[in-house]
């Protein structure tokens, strides 16, 4: 394999109708790996983690619909990011790859892989939304926020899916035929710290690992988020 693992300048590729903005860092030749940021983010948020994946893997990290540089097409749904991200896959001529997602990442990466579990190798949810009602429930916004980062009607419509979840989502992990590793965040998370391990018991293959920081875990436990990132995924193409 290569060394080289510098990041590139931001790229764009149409997908899905709409253009998307991505990076890449590794070795051409590396195993792929896509990363999916959470609500309100974008690629950036996975700069520590590119950087050291890199160093074993061909790196993708994508700004999704109504983040940061992709397009904001006013037009949003959980749904739209699943298919735009089998899209962006087609797009770049992946044909499979393993997959990263935090948060709403998580949950667009675990409808690609019930939907097309012949693409994902190895799948990696960090602090998952279940598809159960939350309580208190997420504050849905109705105008723009002084945050520029996103397009707060993405906001708006993925914050109101999660307080009204499809139940039918539950039966979707059976489907997933990857290897599916989920991180959750303990005690100081704000989400369903059973429901994840209810997750990790439907998936095939699945297993859970909790690190006690809250929701951020990749952001504010990066090395003991990334050893089992690490540990995870293939490092053979």
């Amino acid at each position: 394999m290569g060394s080289v693992n510098r990041v590139t300048d931001l790229l764009t590729v149409e997908a899905n109708g709409i253009k998307h903005a991505y990076r890449v860092s590794g070795a051409p030749d590396g195993p792929p790996v896509l990363l999916l940021h959470g609500l309100g983010g974008n690629g950036a948020d996975w700069d520590e983690a590119a950087a050291t994946l890199a160093a074993t893997h061909r790196v993708y990290v994508l700004d999704q619909r109504g983040h940061g540089r992709s397009d904001w097409p006013g037009e949003y749904s959980l749904e739209l990011m699943r298919d735009d991200t089998l899209a962006f896959l087609d797009a770049l001529g992946l044909g499979e790859v393993a997959l990263v997602g935090h948060s709403m990442g998580a949950l667009v990466g675990y409808l690609v892989a019930a939907g097309e579990p012949e693409r994902i190798t190895r799948l990696v949810l960090e602090e998952p939304p279940v598809p159960d009602p939350v309580h208190p429930r997420r504050v849905v916004p109705t105008g723009p926020a002084d945050d520029d980062s996103c397009d707060w009607r993405a906001v708006a419509a993925v914050r109101s899916r999660l307080n009204a979840p499809d139940p039918s989502w539950w039966k979707l992990f059976a489907a997933i035929t990857a290897p599916t590793l989920v991180v959750a965040g303990g005690a100081a998370s704000t989400l369903s710290q059973d429901g994840m391990a209810a997750i990790a018991d439907r998936v095939p293959d699945g297993r859970l690992v909790t690190i006690e920081t809250g929701h951020l875990v990749h952001a504010t436990r990066p090395a003991e988020f990334l050893a089992e990132v690490k540990a995870f995924l293939p490092v053979t193409g």
